[in-house]
């Protein structure tokens, strides 16, 4: 599966997605359905937008961070992206954002 260094059986077992099937994502035989998009992205690491070639807010995010630890900024960056396009994708589907409880 390439950048990940995940195998598709591998992957199969992570995301719950049969291997026939990724094998058909891979191929272009079969489209991928969203939760599945979504459930491949976390266990290689990427963002939807990465995967579908479809940027929701990356092109638009601004950011300033301090990186403490090992983190560093290419990190902290795609971190908060996965976050930005699931709030987009959330959206988009008229999902309502949960209250804030301080």
């Amino acid at each position: 599966m390439g950048a990940a260094e995940l195998t598709q059986r591998a992957l199969a077992r992570i995301t719950g997605i049969s291997q026939p099937t990724l094998s058909r994502i891979v191929t272009g035989e079969r489209v991928a359905k969203m939760n599945e998009i979504m459930a491949i992205a976390a266990a290689t690491g990427h963002t939807v937008a990465e995967l579908t070639g479809i940027s929701v807010v990356a092109d638009r995010a601004q950011y300033a961070a301090r990186a403490t630890g090992n983190t560093g900024m290419a990190a902290m960056r795609e971190e908060m992206l996965h976050y930005l396009e699931l709030d987009a994708y959330l959206d988009d589907q008229g999902i309502p954002q949960l209250p804030v409880v301080a």
